[in-house]
């Protein structure tokens, strides 16, 4: 099992990429605390864990609140005594929407989740990593960072600054044995996909028009992500720092 023994810490994990990536984390072996703002989504993914021979941990936090993230960190420590892998997975989508159109409240709350998360979580799990002499920080970032979709300028923005920020931390934490990885999926088929194509629900057409723009011709599943997480959390990943893996299927060629 590539993570036996460790110790993952993944925020989100009650839906999309974040419970793909908590059950596979957790079948190769590993102890996951699961956060998620939604603590019976989290539930449910810790319950599936456990159904199957795990171990997990229920964690309600919402990443954009610094009490939260310091607690949903202390927490798992507290329960196992270490943190080798933490996953800043939680984020929140934009429905495509004209920049003068935007409001104050959606840009500050996407900037908030997707950008503040991951420097709370870093911020808090950063110190137990250096004394326990490494650990690994993976950052979901996505493609609309690298290949914009016009009306997703604030999600695009956000998960561009998770991307630098994954670089610069890289390069500061490097000495003391920490790798940061970003990993940047195109359009995947989670809860959120319906928001960011405008709907309330997935429909045949939407769903035509954005596979049209992926040269492998479909879709992300969360199962997508979850391998890409799963590499750059082992041991098979050693010399993988401050890069950001691309799970596009051609999209950013």
């Amino acid at each position: 099992m590539k993570l036996n023994g460790k110790v993952a810490l993944i925020t989100g994990a009650g839906s999309g990429i974040g419970w793909a990536t908590a059950l596979l984390f957790a079948r190769e072996g590993a102890r996951v605390a699961c956060a998620d703002i939604n603590e019976g989504a989290a539930k449910e993914t810790a319950q599936q864990i456990e159904k199957a021979g795990g171990q997990a941990l229920v964690i309600r936090a919402d990443v954009s609140r610094s009490e939260d993230c310091q607690a949903m960190v202390e927490r798992t420590v507290a329960t196992w005594g270490r943190l080798d892998i933490l996953f800043n997975n939680a984020g929140v989508p934009q429905a495509p929407t004209p920049v003068e159109n935007l409001d104050e409240a959606v840009f500050d709350r996407i900037m908030a989740v997707n950008v503040r998360g991951v420097y709370l979580g870093c911020r808090f799990a950063v110190p137990v990593m250096k004394k326990q002499g490494g650990g690994v920080i993976l950052n979901t970032a996505s493609t609309a960072a690298i290949r914009p979709r016009p009306g997703l300028s604030a999600y695009g923005a956000s998960k561009g600054a998770v991307i630098a920020w994954t670089k610069a931390l890289a390069l500061e934490l490097a000495p003391n044995k920490i790798r940061v990885v970003a990993i940047a999926p195109v359009a995947t088929d989670t809860p959120m996909l319906p928001t960011f194509m405008g709907k309330t629900a997935v429909d045949d057409k939407g769903r035509e028009a954005m596979v049209r723009t992926i040269p492998l011709g479909r879709l992300n599943t969360p199962e997508d992500i979850a391998r890409a997480a799963l590499f750059a959390a082992s041991d098979d990943a050693q010399m993988l720092t401050g890069t950001c893996l691309e799970i596009d299927g051609g999209r950013c060629i």
